[in-house]
């Protein structure tokens, strides 16, 4: 039973290598991902359930046992992640096939989609930060693929950047793994929470610390490292920005989450203070681009910042309810925001621009269009019944409770300024005059809205049954805010 944790990882490395051999079939490629795709999704459904009713399952590689061997460990966040990212890569390939040019699919579209994949997914279920290393380049690797296919100037300039920025954070990643090796001689991720409450987390360790959270915050674009995000979200196709938009940022923010509960969690008083300062920070500057945007990616993009903020202000407020409300929050975020950057792919594939600006009519030409990007939006904004205020609530609340009134005041003056920013995009592009030609108005969204559709079912659902899925959260808040559990599971101690 316990191989099946390898699934989700092993499955679409597998796919993306089998669709070397079939980039100029694209029927076959297409076929062959959806079933792979369908696959997975029901893979991370089984771990999730079992990680629910059985606990925490751990596989250890050719019969070395933990610390000395490769480990993955599927516990209630890891399995958690993995199944949204399921989730979130069918619904997008489902997005591409209707959206992706016929020359993007011969230049190995398919297989570094999946590629990526195993990337995040082995970031997800891995249980030392070597091989965490490891999926992470998988994963950027993947992703500077999918920018650059394509070949405008725009792409190439950006995925240079995008990449420059990343291979600075993976060299500054293998200098924290070697310096916390050096100090401690073990990566196993359960093996260093033991060896670091032996050492008291000071002097070295304290900076090692820190030259983490500096890299797991770059690839999270966190304030103030976020400079690279909305530029490199621009260039690629819907169904890519959104794969991005919905997945990458909250690998990082996986990372962060998992290392600050399990590894460095002896000094909180620095350490996550220090975070929720930095939540703070990144909230409130990533929604002023928001604000100041008129163009329909770059004002997600940027919310994309001021949202992972929500995320680590649970870390930082480092209580029960707070870290339930993080996970709440991520689950609902990726959600939203992959279904609104395929918004923003749908009305471009009508108007032809993503400036907002040069908009206007689609709520006449194209009502269920509009009607459910509004429902998206007020997500997003935060707005009940719908999911985003039911994952904002639990973390202001808990704020308020320890009496950490300046977050609180930031996270509600970001709701607020999100709600402004959203409404913007639903006026200009619209309501009001139409701005389209009778031609354009004739396009029919009715093929894209499909796979769009389940994820605003989605977020409308874990607003009505936000008491099961705030459980669930809860669930995960206890095991992290209890490592002992994890470390017993893996090293058997």
């Amino acid at each position: 039973m316990n191989n099946m944790l390898i699934i989700p990882v092993i499955l679409p490395f597998a796919v993306g290598a089998t669709l070397i051999l079939f980039a100029k079939y694209r029927k076959a490629q297409r076929f062959i991902s959806l079933l792979a795709s369908i696959a997975i999704l029901a893979s991370a459904l089984f771990l999730a359930y079992d990680a629910y009713t059985n606990g925490i399952t751990t596989l250890e590689f050719g019969n070395w046992n933990a610390p000395f061997g490769i480990v993955f460990v599927s516990d209630l966040f890891s399995t958690f992640m993995v199944l949204l990212s399921a989730i979130i890569g069918l619904v997008c390939l489902l997005f591409a096939f209707c959206t992706i040019h016929p020359e993007r699919e011969k230049f190995y579209f398919y297989p570094f989609y999946f590629f990526l994949l195993t990337g995040v997914n082995g970031a997800f279920l891995t249980g030392d930060l070597f091989n965490l290393f490891v999926f992470f380049e998988v994963m950027l690797l993947s992703s500077y693929a999918l920018i650059v296919i394509g070949g405008t100037g725009y792409q190439l300039r950006e995925s240079f950047k995008y990449a420059a920025i990343n291979v600075f954070a993976s060299i500054l990643f293998l200098v924290g793994v070697a310096y916390l090796y050096g100090i401690t001689g073990t990566l196993n991720m359960a093996h260093l929470a033991v060896r670091i409450g032996e050492m008291e987390q000071t002097g070295a360790l304290q900076v090692v610390a820190m030259i983490f959270f500096i890299v797991f915050a770059m690839k999270g674009a966190l304030f103030p490292l976020y400079f690279w995000l909305p530029r490199s979200y621009y260039g690629p196709p819907a169904a890519i920005a959104a794969l991005f938009g919905g997945l990458l940022t909250k690998v990082g923010i996986y990372a962060i989450i998992r290392t600050f509960t399990l590894i460095f969690t002896n000094d909180p008083g620095f350490t996550h203070t220090f975070i929720l300062w930095i939540a703070g920070l990144t909230m409130f500057f990533g929604v002023l681009g928001a604000v100041s945007q008129f163009d329909f990616k770059r004002i997600l993009s940027y919310h994309i910042i001021s949202q992972v903020g929500y995320m680590v202000m649970g870390l930082g407020l480092y209580t029960r309810a707070a870290i339930a409300g993080a996970v709440f929050y991520i689950a609902h975020h990726i959600i939203v925001k992959t279904a609104l950057f395929l918004f923003a792919g749908a009305t471009e594939k009508v108007t032809g621009t993503t400036d907002i600006k040069q908009m206007g009519g689609l709520l006449k030409t194209h009502p269920w269009l509009a009607w459910l990007f509004l429902i998206s939006a007020l997500s997003l904004a935060g707005i009940p019944p719908l999911s985003g205020f039911f994952s904002k609530f639990p973390l202001i609340l808990e704020s308020l409770v320890i009496e950490s009134y300046g977050i609180a005041f930031v996270a509600l003056l970001v709701g607020l300024l999100t709600l402004f920013s959203m409404i913007k995009i639903f006026v200009y592009a619209f309501w009001g005059k139409q701005a389209h030609t009778d031609e354009q108005a004739s396009i029919s969204v009715t093929k894209l809205l499909l796979p769009i559709v389940p994820l605003v079912m989605l977020t409308i659902a874990l607003g009505i049954a936000a008491e099961p899925v705030f459980t669930y959260s809860l669930a995960v808040a206890d095991q992290l805010l209890n490592p002992e559990i994890y470390i017993q599971s893996v090293l058997g101690e």
